[in-house]
């Protein structure tokens, strides 16, 4: 690594540049953050490191881990100008916490498959929580309120079921999928119905909207729950969804275009032959 920074000094750098920014003659803008106006662009970031790894772009990864880092550490720079904390103790913090939680590497435990890590991990987790908050009253105490809706579905789920209340088989976690779709389906049906009427009809289909919208978003639960019983990481997974959709989407104008149409004066069933041939060229 000769004439390159060891890692100690390029950290100590970066710590001094957000320290810089954040002075009275440092940036106006970095200034004025606080925790609560950085956190979107930290979630931010967070998204954009996920997205250059499903890329497989290592450049970019990069660049991108940088930014998080940035993030971790202007959070550090404000909590240490009003004394809460500094980097060194989100540092020791995260140390503690890794040892912690892996005594089968640190402590005298013995060594553990996958399955019993990751079982051993959730109880080590679960009584850390009863520790801080001994008084607490649920066993979805802690389960962050800003994650993305699907991921929280799972991990509300995923917390129920280690304590037993889960469905004993995929299939039952199915059949409610198929329950919720059903109730669905007929809210929608009334809404149908009620549009179709006149003087309060206004106000009852309002009333059946709010309905579908409590339908839908028990139906796409009971999808993220049948994720999970299936093991998949239902956020992952509709990531997947929305980029195959993207990729054929795209496919479907490159297609219409190089025959010389307009995409959007198509109707559907022309996009529709345009679709199917796409999936057919994948």
């Amino acid at each position: 690594m000769t004439g390159e920074a060891a890692p100690s000094d390029r950290m100590q750098e970066l710590l001094a540049i957000m320290a810089r920014l954040r002075a009275v003659d440092g940036c106006a803008w970095d200034r004025e953050q606080t925790f609560a106006t950085i956190a979107p662009y930290t979630i931010e970031e967070a998204y954009e490191v996920a997205d250059a790894v499903e890329r497989g772009d290592a450049q970019h990864l990069k660049d991108e881990l940088g930014d998080l880092l940035f993030q971790v550490v202007f959070h550090a720079q404000i909590a240490s100008e009003t004394r809460q904390f500094d980097f060194q103790a989100v540092a020791g913090a995260i140390c503690n916490k890794l040892i912690r939680r892996h005594p089968h590497v640190f402590g005298a435990s013995a060594p553990l498959s996958t399955a019993q890590q990751s079982a051993a991990w959730e109880d080590i987790k679960a009584a850390e929580r009863h520790a801080a908050a001994p008084g607490a009253a649920s066993h979805l105490d802690g389960v962050p309120r800003a994650l993305p809706a699907l991921a929280r579905a799972y991990k509300l789920r995923k917390r129920a079921a280690r304590v037993g209340f889960d469905f004993e088989h995929p299939s039952q976690t199915a059949d409610k999928v198929a329950e919720e779709l059903a109730e669905v389906r007929d809210a929608a049906a009334q809404r149908e119905r009620l549009s179709l009427t006149d003087g309060k009809g206004a106000v009852r289909s309002a009333g059946a909207a709010a309905h579908i919208f409590e339908e839908i978003g028990d139906l796409l639960f009971a999808a993220a729950n049948l994720a999970r019983k299936l093991e998949v990481d239902a956020e992952a997974a509709l990531r997947s969804a929305n980029a195959k959709f993207e990729r054929r989407f795209r496919g479907m104008e490159s297609m219409a275009a190089a025959r010389g149409e307009i995409f959007e004066n198509l109707n559907l069933d022309a996009q529709e032959r345009l679709w199917q041939e796409v999936k057919r060229g994948e």
